[in-house]
């Protein structure tokens, strides 16, 4: 099975095993990692904001329109910033590393 790590906000790695077709931001709830996804996945928030590794972005598909105007509300953004939700995981993507933000902006609120 394929597997990633995610960086805490504190600097602490956790290497998880990845399912595949399963998508960052349940990865990361299935392992008690702090991110919300207020909107569930559905592309209606911001919540689920991730940095991803430069050394990994390219290996992503490229975002969507839809995911680049919801990834401006985010908090933190950089060049590598991506929607959690909008991400599952593949045979290419093992390795995969990401960043949690500090915190979120949740605008469903």
């Amino acid at each position: 099975m394929p597997k990633m790590t995610f960086v805490k906000p504190n600097g602490d790695r956790l290497e998880v095993e990845a399912p595949l077709g399963v998508s960052i931001l349940e990865i990361a709830q299935q392992n008690g990692l702090d991110l919300e996804g207020a909107c569930e996945g559905s592309l209606a928030c911001s919540t689920c904001h991730i940095i991803v590794d430069a050394e990994d972005f390219d290996r992503l598909m490229d975002a969507t329109e839809d995911e680049e105007d919801m990834l401006d509300l985010a908090y933190g953004l950089t060049a590598t910033s991506r929607l959690g939700c909008q991400i599952l995981m593949s045979e290419e993507l093992d390795g995969l590393i990401v960043s949690l933000p500090t915190k979120s902006n949740n605008m469903m609120l």
